[in-house]
């Protein structure tokens, strides 16, 4: 399978290859964005909670992603040679990267933020926090709103993030490392 992002292909793919088919599927779901976790779709509907957690998280971060070259946003993450398609609520990458990708991969993030809500808190917890180690994603922030808490995970390897700083009780600031090196309020979220 090529490197490539499946998002910047020709609009074909081959029969013969399921991930590809799949992956090709998922970007033509009409009216919805869509992502598939472990072979399983999944469409993205934001609720307002999740929305208000990471819209203070941009607030707070968005001079230094401007100062790093960067954007912050929503957009699709491939996770190649496996059947997941990722929307994670916020993803921090270059914007020299991020303008003509139809995916990126989540080693080219600086930052992956995931805000649980009722139907995923477990798929954020265990599941992307295992696959965004596993494909090198530096620097995985979990904002848990039934736990009311984060943890920022760093040191990313196949077996899963070597380091963990939280959970942190919301109202108690969390530190994003280099290259952000700023402490995040959470006691809005």
């Amino acid at each position: 399978m090529s490197s490539q992002p499946i998002g910047s292909r020709p609009h074909t793919y081959s029969a013969d290859d399921p991930e590809t088919a799949l992956k090709y599927a998922i970007q033509r779901v009409r009216g919805d964005r869509a992502e598939i976790v472990e072979g399983v779709i999944t469409l993205k509907s934001p609720s307002w909670g999740p929305e208000s957690a990471a819209h203070s998280i941009r607030r707070q971060i968005d001079s230094t992603v401007e100062k790093l070259g960067c954007m912050s946003g929503s957009g699709d993450l491939d996770l190649p040679g496996s059947p997941n398609w990722y929307i994670p609520d916020i993803a921090v990458v270059p914007e020299d990267l991020a303008e003509d990708a139809g995916a990126l991969t989540p080693d080219q993030t600086l930052l992956i933020v995931e805000v649980t809500s009722d139907s995923n808190g477990d798929t954020d917890r265990i599941v992307k926090r295992r696959r965004y180690a596993e494909f090198g994603a530096p620097l995985y922030l979990l904002v848990d709103r039934q736990e009311r808490s984060c943890t920022l995970f760093s040191e990313p390897g196949e077996l899963g993030y070597a380091r963990s700083d939280g959970p942190r009780p919301f109202g108690t600031p969390i530190h994003l490392p280099a290259p952000f090196d700023l402490d995040l309020d959470t006691s809005e979220f």
